[in-house]
């Protein structure tokens, strides 16, 4: 098996502002944000004062739980940073999912993840800002004595990059993974069964045998366990920061 680290792939390039490369990562992206309307589509409509069916059911049901993460980690004041949360929960998870697929999974290219920290960033200034005002956001970083102040700068620029490349490296460390053994495994059945006499032998070694079981057992703990578990670590830092911002102003 040949193992691709190139990234994603460009499709074709618009011939406007020097060049606007259209990659998987785009197209693949738009897919997500197609399915998570589609589904917000389906799942919201005819809604009724007293939910009498399944779909109207399994939509409180989120909702309900989106609202209880936002209040359990940023307190019940910010609730309305739910739908934003909710959001950044289902971009990243239903990317990372995509490789389930054969598709290029956006969240394995760090201008993605890179983006979602930016925007956490510009939320965490604004809070800060909101709070404390343009002085207490300032003041904050001669705390606790001025000489620490080039410091406190490097550690303010350091969330959103530790974010976003925390996030980026575990998807594509699995995807890494996922590959060289899925590559070691057909090397070491083509060398194991190639050890039979003759043509069989010959036949059998062309079967990758080894490959069965083993992948998929890892697809389910990197596809799966560790897709969610990194939209979650994501969105649970982005409430943890949003919320230490309000405190600390």
């Amino acid at each position: 098996m040949e193992l691709d680290i190139t990234g994603a792939r460009i499709y074709f390039t618009i011939p406007i502002l020097g060049g606007i490369p259209i990659t998987e990562t785009i197209v693949n992206a738009w897919i997500v944000m197609a399915v998570i309307l589609g589904a917000c589509i389906f799942l919201t409509s005819g809604l009724k004062v007293r939910a009498s069916s399944r779909r109207q059911i399994i939509a409180e049901f989120l909702v309900q739980k989106a609202r209880s993460f936002v209040a359990e980690n940023m307190g019940k004041r910010y609730l309305y940073y739910t739908p934003f949360i909710a959001a950044l929960f289902s971009m990243s998870l239903l990317s990372s999912l995509l490789s389930l697929f054969g598709l290029y999974p956006p969240t394995s290219d760090l201008s993605t993840t890179m983006a979602w920290a930016l925007m956490v960033f510009v939320l965490i200034t604004y809070t800060k800002i909101k709070t404390g005002g343009v002085g207490g956001y300032l003041k904050g970083f001669t705390q606790p004595i001025f000489v620490l102040t080039p410091f406190n700068i490097l550690s303010e620029l350091a969330t959103p990059i530790s974010m976003a490349f925390r996030h980026f490296g575990n998807v594509v460390a699995g995807s890494v993974i996922t590959a060289l053994v899925y590559g070691a495994l057909a090397a070491a059945s083509h060398a194991l069964l190639g050890l039979l006499p003759g043509a069989v032998g010959e036949t059998l070694s062309l079967i990758p045998i080894l490959q069965v079981g083993v992948p998929a057992v890892l697809s389910v703990y990197f596809d799966l366990f560790s897709s969610a578990m990194q939209a979650y670590i994501f969105c649970m830092l982005t409430t943890l920061y949003i919320a230490s911002a309000a405190e600390e102003s």
